[in-house]
């Protein structure tokens, strides 16, 4: 069990992120046009998870539009923005911030991945929601970086994600 800050309390969440050189669960989630996908919908590419409470949170917002940036130049890398906001949510912020490298996906339909992920939060006001963390995946979708970031008001480090994947970002 991880433990999350938040208004400065401590929060726990389910279980462990997965561990590097694990393979990684596959999920069933929902994208933007409300279909089922899974990690067969991007067979032979590397991934990035951004896990998060919320698009709709001022740190969350960023680092989608942040990883957008980054992904822009990465056409081998699938980047995959993960929460329990509707898909409805996922596409308007991505037309309104005109992201088009970054896949937005739900769990709303599929119990399971907060769990598998060790990203669900178990207590406290933000409970059932995903706690942030990044999980990198190769080609074979074997975990090769993980973040799980304690306090959920701060960035992930976009630099060390893509790093684990031999990639050198520009600032």
């Amino acid at each position: 069990m991880s433990k999350i800050l938040f208004k400065n309390a401590s929060y726990r969440t389910y279980g462990e992120l997965p561990t590097i050189g694990s393979r990684a669960p596959d999920f069933s989630l929902v994208d933007t046009e409300l279909r089922n996908v899974s990690f067969a919908n991007w067979m032979g590419l590397r991934k990035v998870l951004n896990i998060f409470i919320s698009i709709d949170t001022s740190v969350c917002g960023k680092s989608v539009i942040e990883f957008d940036r980054i992904a822009a130049a990465h056409k081998d890398t699938v980047v995959l923005m993960v929460s329990y906001d509707l898909p409805f949510a996922h596409k308007r912020f991505q037309e309104e911030h005109e992201l088009t490298h970054i896949v937005g996906l739900s769990a709303i339909r599929h119990a399971g991945f907060g769990e598998n992920y060790g990203v669900q939060i178990v207590d406290g006001p933000l409970a059932g929601m995903f706690s942030r963390a990044v999980v990198v995946l190769d080609e074979n979708n074997t975990v090769v970086y993980r973040e799980h970031i304690e306090d959920i008001t701060t960035e992930p480090d976009y630099r060390a994600a893509f790093r684990a994947l031999g990639i050198k970002i520009d600032e």
